[in-house]
């Protein structure tokens, strides 16, 4: 199965970052120049550039385009986070809509947080979540494919981890990255808010108890609409 092109895109500007072809703190080029570059078009270069985003490799400053994003100072922060729960404890009333769920190639920031080899081939599910109606998150969820494969759709988009817990499987240890952002275009169209409004991000790496990855989780909240509370 062919890899979809803004995946390609997406692979060619990460390890043109790592080569330092751009290093940390550049000014990427433009979209439409991109574009050109790779033969696509806008909307497909813009998809990579939002996976690229997400995934905190690059960030956008309105105004002034797009930039290789800066390493920033983490926390460990402990405790598995559950939407549903949370949605639960605060009376609140959860549900999601699925946007898309395919099986494919890893990306090469997939490959790397899963752990996963050159053969291996993945689910990827794009939902909104939202508590009483009303859109909460846009999160991307990239889970192995073999961990999954004859599970029923309904089972792994609504309540993954009580599902995996009754095939046998223990979640284990969550890594988390929570950072600050604005809304694009997207996000106004997805979660019902302004365009650069602002937004709080995620990305989470969550373990079985055996230590192997299993979920790769990038999410963007809306800020006045959700906050993350930390126990250590």
């Amino acid at each position: 199965m062919e890899e979809p092109m803004y995946i390609k895109i997406h692979n060619q500007i990460k390890r043109d970052i790592e080569e330092h072809v751009y290093n940390v703190g550049d000014r990427i080029p433009a979209e439409r120049q991109l574009a050109v570059e790779f033969g696509v078009s806008r909307m497909t270069l813009r998809q990579a550039i939002k996976t690229l985003e997400d995934e905190g490799i690059l960030e956008r400053r309105l105004g002034s385009g797009t930039y290789v994003a800066s390493r920033k100072v983490q926390e460990k922060m402990s405790g598995i986070m559950s939407f549903t729960e949370i949605m639960q404890a605060n009376g609140q009333l959860p549900s999601s809509k699925l946007i898309s769920y395919k099986v494919g190639q890893p990306s090469l920031s997939e490959k790397e947080r899963l752990g996963l080899d050159e053969e291996s081939r993945i689910l990827r599910m794009e939902r909104i979540r939202y508590a009483d109606q009303v859109p909460i998150c846009h999160e991307v969820v990239t889970i192995p494919y073999q961990l999954v494969e004859g599970l029923s759709k309904s089972d792994i988009s609504t309540h993954l981890y009580e599902t995996l817990s009754k095939n046998g499987y223990e979640v284990g240890q969550v890594t988390e990255h929570i950072s600050a952002a604005i809304a694009n275009e997207n996000d106004a169209k997805l979660l019902e808010v302004k365009k650069g409004e602002a937004l709080i991000t995620r990305r989470q790496v969550t373990e079985l108890s055996t230590g192997k990855p299993f979920e790769y989780t990038r999410a963007r909240y809306v800020a006045e609409r959700f906050e993350f509370t930390f126990s250590k």
